[in-house]
């Protein structure tokens, strides 16, 4: 079992921010779909991104992998049943994404995971609105969680949706655009919204009409098509929270580079509300860069996660180096992510001396010095990388415990914040 060794650190430097996974998955999918080939550049290395390229192949695409970028010879939307069941892995996206599309199909799919997804990533909304539209969609112990299987085929009509989690919403638009008629979708209690918008962004840059009312209503013309296309991922800002709140907690001058401040992805807002901390943090969108200088004096505030639910146990960390108090609010839906991240946070911040109030939608934090301990990470990239960047201001030494889930997300995290000089030392 791989652990991290950590001590307090100062840091200094400059690293690129690795690329976005969700954009990753998303092009991958989209290049299954596409007419001919797709060009993936600069994706995303992560076992998530190999279990998506397992899925497609599944369905008949041809695939050639590079150090530099993914080949797809794309299928037009005519996919050939499914080879055999498809193993979503540890990835929420791929359980939902992949479990729609398959809906266009006559044929049966079957799809499961590991044991987060069988037990944690409830899919349940997203098989009851594949109902409504005349499709197969069966839980097969009947819980609400994978094993799934669907059988189409998917012909538009009328639907609706719980919207709390992103992912099935998300996984319904797309499957969507390449019904056999138009579709209208109803959703309640939309959520974590920028995240639709990333979707939303795809079906615009591929011409896959839609309408829509806010949040709540979409109409999804169906019957799409596109030619492949050359796409290169950009930064991931999910992944690149971390060294940026590392250098704030070791009070540290740092630049990140592979930054891009248009793109929609939701989790940008987490430099909103460093700034609203007193993060000094200056923004190039010339060199697609993010300078952060010592000397941040950093507050407490009342923080609105929905936005940049990832960002949930990065800040709470942060809130123990903030003066006064912290309120993280509306995350609930972080409590059915690889675990029940609101709960897991406290309990392993709590061993480092953190004064934390764990809320059914959130987490109250004071101001507290850390203190090095020995935590546990439930198999969660994040709780890895959010217990790491913790130990680089306690006192004393930290064992980060089952680190290998990083590379879901951040397979160099370790090696950059060595390079950027953190007293960090991986063993096991």
């Amino acid at each position: 079992m791989k652990r991290y060794h950590i001590k307090k650190s100062s840091l200094s430097g400059f690293v690129n921010a690795p690329a976005s996974k969700s954009h990753t998955l998303r092009a991958l999918l989209f290049g299954l779909m596409g007419r001919g080939k797709t060009t993936l550049r600069n994706y995303l290395h992560s076992p998530d991104s190999m279990a998506m390229i397992r899925a497609i192949k599944h369905f008949g695409a041809q695939i050639d992998l590079f150090s530099d970028r993914i080949e797809i010879e794309g299928l037009g939307g005519q996919l050939q049943a499914a080879e055999d069941i498809i193993y979503a892995g540890n990835s929420g996206q791929i359980l939902r994404f992949i479990g729609a599309l398959a809906a266009i199909l006559p044929s049966y799919t079957v799809l499961t995971g590991d044991l987060s997804i069988r037990h944690r990533r409830p899919i349940q909304p997203l098989l009851d609105s594949l109902q409504r539209l005349g499709v197969f969609a069966k839980s097969t112990r009947l819980d609400g969680f994978a094993p799934i299987v669907i059988r189409g085929p998917l012909k538009g009509g009328k639907t609706e949706i719980e919207g709390e989690d992103s992912q099935p919403v998300s996984g319904l638009l797309i499957a969507a655009s390449f019904a056999d008629g138009s579709t209208e979708i109803k959703v309640k209690n939309p959520g974590e919204k920028p995240w639709i918008d990333l979707t939303l962004s795809w079906l615009e840059y591929l011409k896959l009409a839609y309408e829509r009312e806010d949040y709540t209503y979409y109409r999804v013309q169906g019957g799409g098509g596109f030619e492949g296309f050359d796409y290169t991922v950009p930064g991931d800002f999910s992944s690149l929270t971390f060294p940026l709140i590392a250098a704030l907690i070791s009070d540290s001058t740092l630049t990140l580079g592979n930054v891009d401040m248009v793109d929609v992805q939701g989790d940008k807002k987490i430099i909103q509300i460093l700034k609203g901390m007193g993060a000094k943090i200056t923004v190039d969108d010339k060199k697609k860069e993010l300078h952060v200088k010592r000397g941040s004096r950093l507050r407490g505030i009342e923080i609105d996660i929905n936005d940049c639910i990832d960002a949930v146990t990065p800040l709470a960390v942060l809130g123990c180096y903030a003066e006064g108090k912290t309120e993280i609010r509306n995350g609930g839906i972080a409590r059915k992510k690889e675990c029940d991240r609101i709960s897991a946070i406290a309990t392993e911040l709590k061993k480092m001396g953190a004064y934390i109030q764990e809320k059914e939608d959130g987490l109250t934090i004071h101001s507290s010095p850390l203190k090095g301990a020995v935590v546990n990470t439930y198999h969660d990239h994040r709780m890895v990388m959010s217990l790491s960047i913790a130990a680089l201001g306690a006192q004393g030494e930290t064992v980060v415990k089952e680190v290998s889930s990083i590379s879901k997300t951040y397979r160099n995290f370790a090696n950059h914040l060595q390079q950027l000089g953190a007293n960090l030392e991986e063993k096991g």
